[in-house]
């Protein structure tokens, strides 16, 4: 399956065993998502259980959460994440909060997904990445898979767990495989393990909170999520440095466990994401490790990331991190002795 076809099999898989979960958002229904993501939802299940809503973010994310404390589990998809900013104050002062102010009264297992980064020559108006805002949020876990397996038993997680589950989907690779340009010295648009995989068409999970080791390795950490977790593969492959690379999977809660016994095997570390850098997701990141790994570090922590500028059209390639900045990355890091 790719991205798309395993998140669209999780919705399923969740819709047929339990009648209280729905979908809702802009075109979802019966025009099955800009991202088809939702297709064939709305011819099975009905226009009840696959909502389609006008383009008012806020009110989508209200109505979600009053669906929620009564009963019911929407799976809310923002047609971009670039979109989600309307919904930010229900989000934030609403929905996160509502278990904690009401004592546990209250709960609203509401699944937020939305389709997030660049690579698709979107503009500065489809390519962002804003997961960073909402891992600093008490009451949200914030989740963001780099394959199809893993996006289909982190889904069925999310929907089924409790709490609000914040879904970021890398639509770069919602749809396998590419081959694309890349300013910075090639390889950000030629990997040679693509994201297509082997997705079970029943139901299972992953548990959110659980990071997974893509590569195994003695000289240095790399820290990654969604996207970038296969360009730092291939450019660790580039590099023949023996670098251990880390897929966070979930970045709240952070499986800070697997990171640290990885930067203390290694001693060695660089994070890798495409939002900008500042105060993003990296930031934390580098603060975990220092703190829990600081007497074991052999170099300064590494970050590789996407500019502090809003994301360009013309010049995509040169946001985009490359494997030619994560190669120079690592080979920094090694030069310490």
């Amino acid at each position: 399956m790719s991205m798309v076809q395993a998140i669209n099999s999780a919705l399923h898989c969740t819709m047929a065993a339990d009648p209280a979960v729905l979908v809702m958002g802009e075109d979802v229904g019966f025009f099955g998502g800009v991202f088809r993501c939702t297709e064939g939802l709305y011819e099975k299940y009905g226009a009840h259980r696959a909502l389609d809503t006008p383009i008012a973010e806020g009110g989508i994310v209200a109505a979600a959460i009053g669906m929620g404390v009564n009963g019911l589990r929407p799976v809310v998809e923002m047609q971009f994440a670039d979109y989600i900013y309307p919904a930010i104050d229900q989000i934030i002062s609403e929905l996160a909060r509502l278990r904690h102010r009401s004592g546990g009264e209250f709960f609203a297992p509401v699944t937020i997904r939305a389709p997030c980064g660049g690579g698709i020559r979107g503009g500065q108006t489809h390519s962002q990445s804003p997961e960073g805002i909402f891992t600093h949020v008490c009451g949200l876990k914030t989740v963001i898979p780099s394959n199809p397996y893993d996006a289909k038993g982190l889904l069925i997680s999310a929907i089924e767990d409790d709490d609000p589950v914040m879904f970021f989907e890398p639509k770069r690779i919602y749809n396998g495989p590419f081959h694309g340009h890349d300013n910075n010295g090639g390889g950000s648009g030629s990997w040679s393990d693509h994201p297509l995989g082997q997705v079970p068409i029943g139901h299972y999970r992953i548990p959110l909170g659980k990071a997974a080791t893509i590569r195994a390795g003695r000289q240095v950490t790399v820290l990654a999520y969604g996207t970038m977790v296969h360009v730092a593969a291939e450019a660790i492959r580039a590099s023949g440095i023996d670098a251990e690379l880390l897929d966070l999977r979930s970045l709240l809660p952070l499986d800070i466990e697997a990171v640290a016994a990885s930067v203390r095997k290694t001693g060695r570390c660089v994070v890798i994401h495409e939002a900008t850098r500042t105060s993003g997701y990296g930031a934390e990141l580098v603060a975990e490790v220092q703190e829990t790994c600081f007497w074991h570090l052999r170099a300064p922590i590494e970050r590789v990331t996407g500019w502090d500028t809003p994301y360009p059209h013309a010049f995509e390639w040169e946001y985009f991190p490359s494997q030619r900045r994560i190669v120079d990355a690592l080979q920094r890091t090694l030069a310490y002795h």
